[in-house]
């Protein structure tokens, strides 16, 4: 009998995660030939999750919980979800039912009928979401697989079933900056998609605003790219360039014409334009440097402080 971990990462969300537990019991109870465990991870939430998710563990003997010391975000969350599961297909979902529970057994439908490694889900429309986010959001897809090399989906959901095979590939991946749709992508494994509109969050409110997005983002490129690293060689070719076609051009002007070109104005430009750079320069550096001296610490994912996993 095939066994599935269910990962639930929650942070706030002590106003869904009954409702969400009561839909997921209802998808749960259509294969009764399946064993389950679901390992809910409590991400340092400052409300009553904890308490909530106690109270289900009391009632459901599937249930587990994990809960951090602090918050220490949604990926440290499903890694260690994933390194607790032991069935031998594991779904990671959200708590907010933005990701139906109802699908859980179409994913096992499709694993078990095509002997793939991973069932994915992604969104066909990004209805309710601001018009910003979504144009930005499609950019960033776009411009994430030329520059990675990866093929990210876009509108790819956290939302996935994958074999155990896959579990493990994944975790023997121990970096700190973790951007899991890249991992995903980058372990490879065949990969069935099942597409749906997008849902509203239950009750609550998102904890991805802009600036967070932006920042994950960010930790997605600098963790499966190198090309920044060739932007400052990009750039100095450039500025050699640009620099000298401008002394020539001016050149030309002096000596075909009685226009007198302020050297001033000239200097006062090219100073200015080279410290630009130079910051832009510093910048790219500094990111990179920042991810070696995170990495170099070899601190832990995440910190346990309460769970009743092994009770």
């Amino acid at each position: 009998m095939d066994k599935i971990s269910i990962i639930v990462p929650c942070y706030n969300e002590e106003k869904v995660i009954d409702l969400f537990h009561t839909e997921l019991s209802k998808a749960i109870a259509e294969m009764s030939t399946v064993r389950f465990e679901l390992i809910f991870v409590d991400d340092g939430s400052k409300d009553d999750t904890l308490k909530k998710l106690k109270a289900i563990a009391e009632k459901d003997i599937s249930a587990r919980y994990i809960s951090f010391s602090k918050n220490f975000g949604k990926e440290a969350a499903m890694l260690a979800g994933l390194k607790f599961a032991d069935g031998n297909y594991v779904v990671v979902m959200d708590a907010d039912l933005q990701h139906p529970p109802a699908i859980v057994p179409k994913m096992y439908s499709i694993i078990k009928s095509t002997g793939c490694d991973c069932v994915a889900t992604r969104r066909v429309t990004r209805a309710n979401e601001p018009p910003v986010r979504s144009f930005f959001a499609h950019k960033f897809y776009k411009l994430f697989n030329k520059l990675c090399g990866l093929d990210v989906v876009d509108g790819a959901m956290d939302f996935r079933m994958m074999s155990k095979r896959m579990v493990d590939a994944i975790l023997s991946m121990p970096e700190h900056g973790r951007f899991s749709k890249g991992i995903v992508s980058w372990v490879g494994f065949n990969t069935e998609w099942i597409e749906y509109e997008n849902v509203e969050r239950a009750a609550g409110e998102t904890k991805w605003s802009f600036g967070k997005l932006l920042m994950y983002a960010i930790e997605g490129f600098t963790s499966f790219s190198h090309l920044p690293l060739y932007i400052p060689a990009l750039a100095g070719i450039t500025l050699t360039g640009l620099t000298a076609l401008a002394a020539l051009i001016t050149l030309i002007v002096g000596l075909a014409s009685d226009l007198v070109i302020s050297p001033f104005w000239l200097i006062c430009l090219l100073v200015l334009f080279m410290f630009g750079v130079q910051f832009m320069i510093l910048g790219v550096f500094g990111g990179y440097i920042a991810k070696i001296f995170v990495e170099s610490k070899n601190r832990p994912h995440y910190i346990i402080r309460d769970t009743n996993i092994g009770i």
